[in-house]
């Protein structure tokens, strides 16, 4: 018997939509901590990861990771989450050498962009987030084992 995957299809129009989108792949996955968000430059992965981020409670201020590649978050239960934009990264072994390992396997929440360069070390359970424009809506796939 082959993996079971499960899948959920979003498609929205404006921002002002985010903060249910967010809860809907929140509630839709549940048990799980790692998500691989891919999508085009400009596609929305950082806006979509901030709004993520708001409905688990996190309240400090949420930037891209773009130079810092990880910034950390914590929530109001003191959870920590992890944003990670591994755009600028060249070779997975840049990837283990900034401990991407300990984050991956931390048990705490994970959220990254440009994720295809560490996809031989993603968890087993990772959600897969692919984010299409077209046409002035967004439309999101979202892929869990």
């Amino acid at each position: 018997m082959g993996t079971m995957y499960k899948q959920l299809e979003i498609s929205y129009y404006g921002i002002d939509e985010l903060t249910d989108v967010a809860k809907e792949i929140l509630n839709f996955t549940t048990n799980y901590r790692v998500f691989a968000i891919d999508g085009e430059m400009g596609a929305g992965k950082t806006t979509l990861i901030k709004e993520l981020c708001t409905q688990l409670g996190v309240s400090s201020t949420l930037s891209s990771p773009t130079y810092s590649i990880v910034n950390e978050y914590s929530t109001a239960s003191d959870q920590k989450v992890f944003h990670m934009d591994l755009y600028r990264l060249q070779t997975i072994e840049e990837a283990v050498s900034i401990g991407i390992e300990e984050y991956l396997y931390s048990g705490n929440y994970c959220f990254i962009e440009w994720p295809s360069i560490i996809a031989h070390i993603l968890p087993n359970d990772v959600v897969k987030i692919d984010i299409r424009v077209a046409d002035g809506f967004r439309n999101l796939s979202i892929f869990t084992r």
